[in-house]
């Protein structure tokens, strides 16, 4: 069965507008329709926020290497840096030689989705894939642990029923799942994690401080289903494991859609604070949580506005520079200001639309620099579709000029981001990175549908490492991988395994 749908997860690309995020800010009032008094013009203010927003080699350098520090900072002890550096457990990845029938569940927002895999080893590698996407009800975000954990094992027990044709179960054997969870967890081994707390809209009681994975085992005891989790991950872990399933090469997985985050192989006798060895596995799979990154980033007044409004002031400024869920935010409030300051919009008027936080969303600004029309007719009409503006050529002019200049920081600093990444894997084992091929998985809406963002994360990757090395370091888009990579990862940590 093929089917595309977005991930459930935080850092899906695609945000519908009804979800307009108002948990996430609270608005400065902005009166609509105000005339200002200071006409300073559009150019300087454009003038200044290219200059601010500007990241030439030296900045980027400084980007890497600062990354590249933060991670030895995290990884030397817990709470060492603005990077966590969490220790996923996972030290056996997929091999291809894995046989069998695995479920996935992929939980991360108000749907999730469950999936089965058939696996035929090395010859036949994937024989058939089929998944389902659930919708949570609303009042279950609210509900209790059990009553949401239930509903969830009651879905996945419906849609093993359905199993049939191409996938066979052998006799004798539990079926097992990876569970992907993206919530703030503490993982304690590589099928047990305790919660530290709910995010996005969920309430639920009776389930921080326990182990999530007993929750869902419970719940399915409950319904009478033979299935256990064998694997917990986080959806980037699951990405990268679902690339390095085709790809020995893969070192790195990074998403980048509403939200970002990257992880990647590293040396077990690389991490200090692991003073308790769960196996004798010499690499493990670490989990950055780089959004929470902040050194040097260059900044500007739009950035620190956002921010101190967020719920989450001086927290994940890397994530509000470069992911899906902000680049449209922090564009429409440079268009607050030139319309205001600038006039931009035929006098100094603020369209009531355009003071609403988050109406300008990012596939909106990555439409608007897809228009190549001699008009600009699709900046037109998102312009006064989104944003209630009516706007002449010029200013449509302005408004692609300043798209492209905070997508092209975005994707420039992710690029920094990951050669910091290479970098530090490259200090500890010299050759490992630079002197072979290496692949970098890639995730997420905004990095598929945002070309621009693409090519300038690339161009960055390129400038940094030169011509030469970088022709070592594939990027390579990884679709939809982690809900695959969760059921690989049960797999390759299959009670089973010796059977391979």
């Amino acid at each position: 069965m093929s089917v595309t749908v977005s991930s459930p997860a935080v850092r899906s690309f695609h945000v519908s507008r009804s979800q307009s995020h108002k948990r996430v800010y609270t608005p400065r009032v902005i009166m609509s329709a105000v005339r200002s008094s200071d006409s300073l013009g559009v150019a300087p203010i454009l003038t200044k926020l290219q200059k601010d927003c500007a990241t030439p080699l030296p900045v980027l350098r400084h980007v890497a290497d600062a990354m590249a520090a933060d991670m030895r900072a995290g990884l030397a002890v817990d709470g060492g840096s603005d990077l966590k550096m969490i220790l996923s457990y996972v030290d056996s990845l997929p091999t291809g030689n894995e046989k069998g029938l695995f479920y996935a569940l992929d939980l991360g927002g108000t749907n999730f989705r469950v999936l089965r895999v058939q696996l035929g080893g090395k010859e036949e590698r994937v024989i058939a894939t089929e998944f389902e996407q659930v919708s949570i009800p609303q009042d279950l975000m609210l509900a209790t642990s059990e009553e949401l954990f239930d509903f969830i094992a009651s879905a996945l027990g419906k849609f093993a029923q359905k199993e049939g044709g191409k996938f066979e179960l052998p006799q004798g054997r539990t079926r097992e799942i990876g569970f992907t969870f993206s919530f703030p967890v503490k993982q304690t081994s590589i099928k047990s994690g305790i919660l530290i707390k709910w995010t996005k809209g969920f309430v639920v009681s009776g389930t921080a401080g326990k182990d999530v994975v007993a929750c869902l085992n419970e719940a399915m005891e409950r319904q009478g289903m033979d299935m256990q989790v064998s694997a917990l991950v986080n959806d980037t872990v699951g990405t990268l494991a679902g690339a390095r399933y085709w790809d020995d090469d893969v070192m790195v997985a990074v998403i980048l859609g509403t939200g970002t985050n990257a992880c990647y192989v590293e040396r077990a006798d690389a991490i200090p604070k692991l003073t308790k060895r769960m196996s004798n596995s010499p690499i493990t799979i670490v989990n950055t949580e780089w959004g929470a990154f902040s050194n040097g980033l260059p900044l500007t007044e739009f950035d620190r506005e956002m921010d101190a409004e967020s719920i989450n002031p001086g927290e994940q400024i890397f994530e509000k520079t470069i992911s899906g869920m902000y680049l449209g935010e922090i564009v429409r409030r440079i268009l607050v200001k030139m319309a205001k300051v600038g006039c931009l919009f035929s006098g100094s008027y603020v369209p009531e639309k355009l003071v609403t936080p988050f109406v300008l969303r990012t596939p909106d600004i990555c439409a608007m620099q897809q228009d190549t029309s001699r008009d600009l007719e699709a900046v037109e009409s998102v312009l006064y579709d989104v944003a209630g503006v009516k706007s002449d050529l010029s200013a449509r002019k302005t408004v692609v000029d300043i798209c492209d200049t905070i997508a092209k920081r975005g994707g420039r600093l992710a690029g920094a981001g990951i050669v910091g990444i290479l970098q530090k894997i490259e200090e500890d084992s010299k050759g490992l990175v630079f002197g072979k091929r290496t692949v970098v998985a890639m995730d997420g809406g905004l990095y598929e549908h945002y070309p621009q963002y693409r090519g300038y994360l690339q161009e960055a990757v390129t400038e940094l490492l030169g011509s030469e090395i970088s022709k070592n370091v594939v990027i390579e888009h990884s679709k939809d991988g982690s809900g695959i990579g969760a059921a690989l990862l049960a797999a390759a940590n299959s009670k089973y395994e010796h059977d391979f």
